[in-house]
């Protein structure tokens, strides 16, 4: 997530600096009393909707306050004028993204319905933890890596594909950890579609060729460059992949810039990565580079 652009003016050649923090969008609370340039994108979004009518200062006072609170009630989540992974998920929701086969089981949720979900996994040997019918991050992992290992779309949702899966899969299933070559040319595949948005500049929750965030530029890289599906903030992603010990072409590359995993990049080989950086938009940069370096969190494989 953008927080501050550097630059610096050098022999009349402008050399733009990665920012102090590449943070993605979800993983940053927004709240009342806080001045970021985050905050006047939210303001824009959230005139958008038509829920905002004053100036985009950059400052969350009480009128942003109250379009937030004024959305999250319309949205049924918890309305607490503060925006986190939840409200940010809801103001960015496609919105022909509407359920109309049954409820939706996903993160945040409590229900009988997820424990017995809990209580399915268990079984098959993903899920460790007590089912308590809350749905947190560790039944979101197990999901995730569920809907991995049975060639789901990997977004930590138990819709009717992955509830079918679950209620017919064997016991104690394994799957695979082999990158076969049908993995490696899919992963290929992203790596060059990927350059084909170099340049393309940084916008707040993007999620398109007008513009992508971190996670969002790999969100939809991933999901039309190879016909893969994943979780679309760095958290989730973070969460839902599976550690390398070396990155591997088309692994995620992970970076803490704000404490935890907080920016993303896709390994395209040769100590390389593309993403979308705050200040750069789209571009390849090296592992090795002084800002990167001592930030590298390690690397990890979604396939």
């Amino acid at each position: 997530m953008k927080k501050i652009i550097s630059s610096l003016a050098l022999c009349s050649s402008l050399i733009v600096l990665p920012t102090i923090s590449d943070a993605a969008l979800g993983d940053k609370l927004l709240k009342e009393g806080m001045t970021d340039p985050d905050v006047k994108e939210l303001q824009d979004v959230l005139r958008q909707k038509g829920i905002f009518s004053a100036t985009s200062t950059g400052y969350f006072g009480s009128i942003t306050k109250d379009s937030v609170l004024s959305f999250q009630r319309s949205h049924s989540l918890t309305a607490d004028g503060i925006v986190g992974s939840n409200t940010y998920q809801a103001l960015i929701a496609n919105s022909t993204s509407t359920v109309t086969n049954g409820t939706l089981l996903k993160y945040g949720m409590t229900s009988n319905e997820v424990e017995k979900v809990q209580q399915l996994l268990k079984e098959k040997g993903y899920f460790n933890a007590t089912p308590t019918g809350y749905f947190g991050t560790i039944t979101q992992t197990a999901v995730m890596n569920f809907q991995r290992d049975h060639g789901l779309a990997v977004d930590g949702i138990v819709g009717p594909a992955t509830l079918n899966a679950l209620n017919n899969a064997s016991s104690s299933f394994t799957g695979s950890s082999t990158v076969n070559s049908s993995t490696q040319a899919t992963a290929n595949d992203i790596v060059a579609y990927s350059k084909k948005f170099i340049g393309v500049p940084y916008v707040w929750g993007g999620t398109s060729p007008s513009g992508f965030d971190c996670s969002g530029f790999i969100y939809y890289v991933f999901k039309n460059g190879g016909g893969v599906t994943v979780p679309r903030t760095v958290a989730t992603l973070y969460q839902s992949g599976k550690s390398t010990s070396t990155p591997n072409v088309g692994d995620i590359v992970f970076f803490d810039t704000t404490g935890g995993p907080s920016h993303a990049g896709i390994y395209i080989g040769n100590g390389q990565f593309i993403h979308a950086g705050s200040s750069t938009g789209v571009t390849i940069a090296s592992l090795s580079n002084s800002y990167w370096a001592p930030r590298y969190l390690g690397s990890k494989s979604v396939f």
